[in-house]
């Protein structure tokens, strides 16, 4: 069970806010305090500057891993075993910050952002400043990110190649790409997005990755997805590193679109990508290795290798099908969401859709745009929330036109542990509920079933935990209030007939065409299935939040050395992809820390 932390009020800390406040010089005074106790290893003095329920989010730069400490205990703890070996050092505020910042009327910050060294990184941070009753400001919640590794800068700007290269290009792409002479550092199963984030920090930071796509062309993807896909997040959110979208580019992107833009980024990048390619196993060895078997052009290539990256999203454990009896002897056609294409191929039939969350309602749209007779079955409720309203509340200022650099506006936002944000987000999601009031009751009249979210905190968390349960509307709301995309929903599926689905209720339903958007099975089949039992048996589980609001699995090494799990949206593949990238470089330049784990 999640444990939702209390928001840090005016009234919960008896506390008001001056009119005269000097914020730069509250700001500078605690980070001075902060610096000194650091330096002086004094930790209850550090502990000191915080409130008694604050938080302390830390990625790789004091624990080489993923992890929220909640409350003053916690985080002395954490400190105890962690301030002496990571040795903080040369905190400087960075321009531009502090800013006191009042998102409600009862809550109050001063934001601020640094920088700082530990032994072996560069790292920067962000604290929240609250006022308490005697008028201090206590940090409310600490953030740490590793940057860089000392020594180990990322080749970009002015560490570019500055050789010029006369002729030479394509025959060195050509040799690079065969991997004849030297076998790759880290194989990358999988060329989405994930996959080629993550090949072009390492290439950055001089690591040799080789990209194995199983599909023709780099993008296919998104090509081979229904061809209604369409992104629902802004192009501000969905940058890729180094190389973001040109300002023509439009705010929410076709799959089509940015397959194409896949593909283009691979080539621009020089990433070293093999289609047409399947690793068909991947097992490590005695000497601490990595044994994989790559099918390629007809033959078999052999590769000892340091790391193996799954870079085949939530999907690699397949699509998830319920089981129902009757289902075969059904007479009409039974699909998963992912192998839908087209609703011309099933014109004139009558198509049920399983399912209400982003896929279905997208897939429910493009048959009623095609004149197919389609219905939406929804198993349990829903959380919606508008483009129009819930995008302009949830991301502007921060991903938004005119707003800070994508690098900024992701270091903003993981500095909110997802624990602590959740009261944050349970008021903003009422807030974006008044807004889409109209629609809302629509829908409810019309009997569709709604919630606020995983913890009534909207669909953050729901993504995080669940990897599903929203729907964020573009358009397919309206056609179900308006009765063109049919509703069910009074029972449960009992069993299929011939012709259709029979209820608990004792209703049936006609179809010729069931299609099921009910997400995917555990990821780590698809582990399982390239380097076995064994290897499978010692996985974590991937996805979900485990106690402290931490993501499970992804993102650090899976639970065998070696092994890592690199997935998300384009927005956390951007971001985490170079953290992932940074652990890979730090193992092999002999400098990985020891990794400061939770428990369980």
């Amino acid at each position: 069970m999640l444990r939702v932390p209390n928001l840090p009020t005016l009234d919960r800390l008896n506390a008001t806010i001056a009119p005269d406040l000097d914020v730069a010089k509250v700001a500078t005074t605690w980070i001075g305090s902060f610096a000194s106790l650091v330096e002086a290893g004094d930790i209850d003095g550090i502990v000191g500057l915080f409130i008694e329920e604050s938080h302390w989010r830390d990625m790789l730069a004091l624990t080489w891993d993923f992890r929220t400490f909640h409350g003053v205990s916690d985080i002395r703890t954490f400190l105890s075993d962690r301030l002496a070996l990571s040795k903080l050092a040369n905190l400087q505020i960075k321009e531009g910050s502090p800013v006191l910042l009042r998102p409600y009327a009862d809550l109050a910050w001063i934001n601020i952002m640094f920088d700082f060294e530990t032994h072996v990184g560069l790292a920067s941070g962000v604290v929240r400043l609250v006022p308490v009753s005697n008028g201090d400001w206590k940090a409310h919640c600490m953030y740490t990110n590793l940057e860089d590794l000392k020594g180990f800068p990322e080749q970009i700007g002015s560490l570019r190649n500055h050789a010029p290269n006369h002729g030479k290009w394509e025959q060195e792409r050509q040799q690079a790409m065969s991997f004849q002479d030297e076998d790759p550092v880290a194989i990358i199963i999988g060329g989405g997005h994930s996959g080629l984030d993550l090949a072009a920090r390492l290439k950055c930071l001089g690591i040799r990755a080789l990209v194995v796509e199983k599909n023709p062309r780099i993008g296919d993807n998104w090509r081979n997805r229904y061809e209604a896909l369409c992104l629902h997040d802004p192009v501000w959110y969905d940058h890729l590193p180094y190389l973001p979208f040109p300002p023509t580019w439009p705010v929410y992107t076709p799959a089509l679109k940015l397959g194409n833009w896949l593909e283009h980024y691979a080539e621009a990048m020089e990433l070293n990508v093999w289609t047409s390619s399947t690793v068909n196993s991947a097992r490590p060895n005695a000497a601490g290795t990595w044994d994989v078997v790559i099918a390629a052009s007809g033959a078999e290539r052999r590769f000892t290798v340091k790391h193996v990256v799954f870079a085949t999203g939530l999907g690699a454990g397949e699509a998830k099908l319920p089981s129902y009896p009757g289902m075969d002897t059904f007479k009409g056609q039974i699909l998963h969401s992912t192998e839908h294409k087209r609703a011309t191929d099933h014109a004139g039939k009558k198509v049920v859709i399983v399912g209400a969350c982003t896929s279905a309602h997208d897939i429910a749209v493009d048959y009623y745009e095609h004149g197919v007779d389609v219905t939406m079955y929804q198993r349990g409720s829903t959380y919606v929330l508008t483009i129009k309203n819930g995008w302009a509340r949830i991301l502007k200022p921060i991903y938004w036109e005119g707003g800070p650099p994508v690098e900024v506006a992701d270091r903003l936002t993981a500095s909110f542990p997802h624990l602590m944000a959740v009261p944050l987000n349970q008021r903003l999601v009422r807030v974006i509920a008044e807004d889409d009031k109209d629609l809302l009751d629509g829908l409810r009249k019309r009997g569709f079933r709604l919630d606020m979210g995983a913890l009534d905190a909207g669909f953050t968390i729901s993504a995080r935990d669940r990897g599903g349960g929203y729907y964020i509307d573009v358009g397919a709301s309206q056609m179900i209030i308006d009765g063109k995309i049919k509703l069910k929903n009074d029972s449960q599926i009992a069993a299929f007939t011939e012709s259709g689905l029979k209820f608990e209720n004792g209703s049936e339903l006609a179809a010729d065409v069931v299609v099921f958007a009910t997400g995917f099975g555990d990821a780590r089949n698809g582990v399982r299935k390239v380097c076995g039992d064994a290897v499978g048996d010692k996985c974590k589980p991937i996805w979900g939040l485990n106690a402290e609001g931490e993501i499970n699995g992804i993102w650090r090494e899976l639970g065998v050395p070696g092994l890592w799990y690199m997935t998300g949206n384009l927005a956390l593949s951007r971001f985490h992809s170079k953290h992932v990238a940074l652990q890979i470089k730090a193992i092999e330049e002999g400098v990985f820390g020891t990794r400061y784990e939770a428990e369980g």
